[in-house]
């Protein structure tokens, strides 16, 4: 099971590489290039990589977004 939440977020910490710090970047590298060879991470390196996760992806709710689809009332012009 950890392999395949592994592959999901580095997929989605693949469109953040330009935000990340000189460090961030190379431990994410690092962790890119053993999830192509199918290694699955030891705990420490797991734990890293939520954390550069949690840094950098950053998940919205739908509380967020409701003030865009709200109707407008006749009273707020």
């Amino acid at each position: 099971m950890q392999i395949v939440e592994q592959k999901r977020m580095i997929q989605e910490l693949k469109y953040y590489k330009n935000r990340m710090s000189r460090e961030d970047l190379y431990n994410f590298e690092m962790y890119e290039k053993r999830t192509k060879d199918d290694e699955d991470l030891d705990k420490i390196s797991f734990q890293k990589l939520q954390e550069i996760y949690s840094k950098y992806v950053k998940k919205k709710s739908k509380n967020d977004f409701d003030h865009l689809f709200k109707k407008k009332d006749s009273d707020e012009k």
